[in-house]
């Protein structure tokens, strides 16, 4: 698989999740954020994905917290979902 395609794969599943709220959120970082980021990040992101929605929602609203592999990148996606909102 190229690169290309990984990213648009991941853009893909970023933006058809289970929960329309985690469409907006993931699918507008996957826009912003997916080119820029090394494979090792990534490889981090992708498994983000294949994480329940209720419960990555809950880790981005700060309702829960993150797992400790997870909570730097679920830190950066509530703060770029965080500036979006006002």
């Amino acid at each position: 698989m190229t690169d290309e395609d990984r990213l648009r794969r991941l853009r893909m599943r970023s933006w058809r999740r289970g929960i329309k709220e985690m469409d907006l959120i993931l699918g507008r970082f996957a826009d912003a954020r997916l080119a820029a980021m090394s494979g090792e990040e990534l490889d981090g992101y992708e498994a983000l994905l294949s994480e329940n929605d209720h419960d990555l929602y809950a880790w981005i609203a700060g309702r829960a917290p993150a797992p400790e592999h997870l909570a730097p990148l679920v830190g950066r996606i509530a703060e770029e979902a965080g500036a979006r909102q006002g």
